[in-house]
């Protein structure tokens, strides 16, 4: 069975390097087992993939995109602290804000991109507790941030 490591490589993603921080406070934070990291942005190449409300400024499927790009940079918070996403026991909590227009209820068909992300790398021990959140604005005016709780070895 591949490691979460060997996954991603195999399903050619490439996770970046740790965005820069945009205020007082740490990426990633390791107490006894379980690893906690802070809210990451869609942030590619310093700059976010999609900004505004989903859906009225960003469309559901570009939004699902910047959910992924949001997990890819948690993943690489969490590389950041473990050394390897090798030493993930299980993920146990994922937290998905999404920027949403008045009435929009379909936060869940947003967050699931980053869910299947987790699945898909981490097999059974992606599977995850989840909250997937309309708010009124995120830093940046971003569509999407993400957070999340693991288990760690």
């Amino acid at each position: 069975m591949a490691t979460a490591e060997e996954k991603i490589t195999e399903m050619g993603l490439e996770i970046p390097p740790s965005p820069k921080r945009m205020g007082v406070y740490v990426p990633a934070v390791t107490s006894g087992n379980f690893m906690y990291t802070a809210g990451q942005l869609p942030m590619a190449d310093g700059k976010l993939t999609a900004v505004g409300k989903v859906p009225t400024d960003v469309p559901v499927e570009d939004a699902q995109l910047a959910a992924r790009q949001a997990l890819l940079n948690v993943l690489s918070v969490a590389r950041a602290e473990l050394a390897s996403l090798d030493k993930t026991v299980r993920i146990i909590r994922l937290n998905v804000f999404v920027n949403s227009a008045p009435g929009f209820t379909g936060q869940a068909k947003v967050a699931n991109a980053a869910s299947e992300l987790l699945l898909a790398i981490f097999g059974e021990a992606g599977r995850h507790t989840r909250c997937a959140v309309g708010v009124a604005g995120l830093p940046l005016n971003s569509p999407v941030e993400i957070d999340m709780i693991a288990e760690v070895s």
